[in-house]
């Protein structure tokens, strides 16, 4: 797939005056004044992530409010629900919250809830108020859910059950009756930092509370790990206190993780200490997985395992659904790219929408995803939901999928989500009109452009530039994530030493050379332009810069993303 290049750059005046106080490559000052770390204090703060530069939870609106409801409820001896959604982030702040409570509270009235998927849907369920109401709950307190559930929070306080709520999602103009709410999003709320995901709303009550308990303040740093996890998954920006989190999250998952960070780390095969696509690519899908396949309690189970021998049961049980999950993925993949190919106005669209009724509906979130990696443009994967069809929706950059989804509102039952992904429910006999309303409100507004996808690369380089020392830096950049990724570098104008070659018919093995420098690589799933190198002309490179470490014995290398005919800059 062709893509287009995008040199990105930033102001000369703040690069020189950065220049002055910090000794490192143009190239990295230049990445950093782009990510506006444009002053000495700013490059400290984000070289040396500290604790101590987390806000207090008291700046958070309703605070008080929250830590004055559940320490009446333990003055009172109330039933205590935990409640939180079935992915990373909902379970991970549910074993957060869950044990946090064991620890300071009458362990016998304190209980979790995470929903099903299928029966009961995603947020708060009636199911799991009517539960709560059966057990003499009277205390609620819901984990990255709750902000839209006007009609549920008012249906529980009928049954005399107060709601706390933790949540990150925007709320509407309309806010239930809960007790208090937690959520820094909300327009009139103070904290500083808008991005931190449920489990880290979730730790800031844990935080207060603690303070208020006169604990240690090293009391809610137990559940980093965890919500170092929640952060990787949920796609939040990894800037401000989110970065701060994931650091000492790390750091805490290396050197005493949560058994069932243990369990997952040992099944996943990493070897080493975790690094932040752990999280991402190993830890987090075997924890959606329960959710998608089967149930996510198994997830909380595995986080408040009290012993590695009981958690890694429960991790065991993620694996083996995530496998499922994987198997369904690819299956449905494979057939979804048969469908399109074969209809010749599907394959020329700019839109896709496809739709199968036994397609596994825990799974076409992300089969939207991986067809996004074939056609470049809106997706929708619809299946049979019950009586209904029940779909997810998936964007390219700058697309809003959610308003195209609300422009065929008339043909849908129920929809939500946001700018770039996106779930509906409709009757079967509108599948068809729904696939040409949105074929026809994607076509009249997106552009050409956004059917093209961009890489944004950071800055230009040369190979003589890659040195320890450079990579050294750009280590100390970590963790990645959304506002703050691995850096993109651009070489221009190398060729092949001659030693470059297509390895298992879909990657190739590089070796390039720029004057009297020669460097290695890898590129995945690029061999369709190793024709670019044969010839001998020069070439343009993107890549990010790693460490390979083979046999104990470490080298830098390119992991090469795209690869073009040398134009000049």
């Amino acid at each position: 797939m062709q893509k287009r290049w995008n040199i990105l750059s930033a102001e000369d005046a703040k690069i020189t005056a950065l220049q002055q106080n910090l000794n490192i490559h143009p190239a990295i000052l230049q990445i950093l004044v782009q990510r506006r770390i444009d002053t000495y204090e700013k490059a400290k703060d984000f070289f040396n992530p500290s604790l101590s530069q987390l806000h207090s939870p008291w700046l958070m609106k309703d605070m008080d409010k929250a830590v004055d409801r559940v320490l009446t409820a333990f003055n009172n001896r109330e039933r205590i629900l935990v409640f939180g959604d079935y992915d990373v982030d909902g379970t991970t702040a549910v074993a957060c919250m869950f044990s946090f409570l064991k620890k300071v509270y009458e362990p016998s009235n304190v209980e979790y809830y995470i929903p099903h998927r299928y029966r009961e849907g995603y947020g708060v369920s009636k199911a799991g108020i009517d539960h709560a109401h059966a057990q003499g709950t009277t205390l609620i307190i819901s984990l990255d859910c709750g902000i839209k559930s006007v009609d549920l929070i008012a249906y529980a306080k009928g049954l005399g059950i107060d709601f706390v709520i933790c949540d990150h999602h925007t709320p509407d103009a309309i806010l239930p009756p809960a007790v208090a709410i937690l959520n820094p999003k909300q327009t009139d709320c103070p904290y500083p930092f808008k991005e931190l995901c449920g489990c880290g709303v979730g730790f800031k009550l844990i935080t207060a509370l603690a303070e208020k308990l006169e604990l240690s303040s090293s009391a809610p740093m137990d559940y980093l790990d965890l919500l170092a996890t929640a952060i990787a998954a949920d796609i939040v920006p990894m800037v401000g206190e989110n970065r701060i989190l994931v650091y000492h999250g790390l750091k805490k998952a290396n050197e005493e993780p949560n058994f069932g960070i243990r369990a997952l780390k040992e099944l996943s095969g990493v070897p080493k200490d975790l690094l932040i696509n752990n999280l991402v690519f190993m830890i987090a899908p075997r924890v959606n997985a329960a959710g998608r396949m089967d149930d996510g309690s198994k997830a909380v189970q595995l986080f408040i395992s009290r012993t590695v021998d009981e958690a890694r049961q429960y991790a065991e049980m993620l694996h083996s659904d995530n496998t499922d999950r994987k198997e369904a993925d690819k299956n449905i993949t494979e057939e979804a790219l048969a469908i399109i190919s074969n209809d010749t106005t599907m394959a020329a669209s700019k839109s896709t929408v496809v739709f199968q009724p036994h397609w596994h509906k825990g799974v076409v979130g992300i089969v939207a995803s991986r067809l996004i990696d074939h056609y470049y443009r809106p997706t929708i994967v619809l299946t049979q939901s019950g009586e209904y069809i029940a779909g997810s929706a998936r964007s390219v950059a700058g697309f809003n999928v959610y308003e195209a989804i609300h422009q065929c509102r008339d043909l849908l039952l129920g929809y939500g989500g946001h700018f770039y992904a996106a779930g509906m429910t409709l009757d079967p006999s509108n599948v068809d009109a729904f696939r040409t309303r949105f074929e026809e409100v994607v076509s009249a507004s997106i552009t050409p452009e956004m059917l093209i996808p961009e890489i944004n690369i950071d800055a230009v380089v040369t190979l003589s530039d890659l040195k320890q020392p450079f990579f050294n830096i750009i280590r100390r950049m970590e963790p990645f994530g959304p506002e703050n990724m691995q850096p993109l570098f651009m070489v221009s104008g190398v060729t092949d030493s001659g030693y470059s070659r297509i390895v298992k018919d879909a990657h190739i093995r590089f070796s390039v050379k720029q004057g009297n420098i020669l460097f290695n690589g890898i590129g995945f799933n690029i061999a369709s332009k190793f024709h670019l190198m044969q010839n001998g002309e020069p070439i343009d490179i993107v890549f990010t810069l790693e460490e390979n470490d083979w046999n104990n014995e470490k080298h830098l290398q390119l992991k090469v993303l795209d690869i073009r005919q040398h134009l000049p800059l």
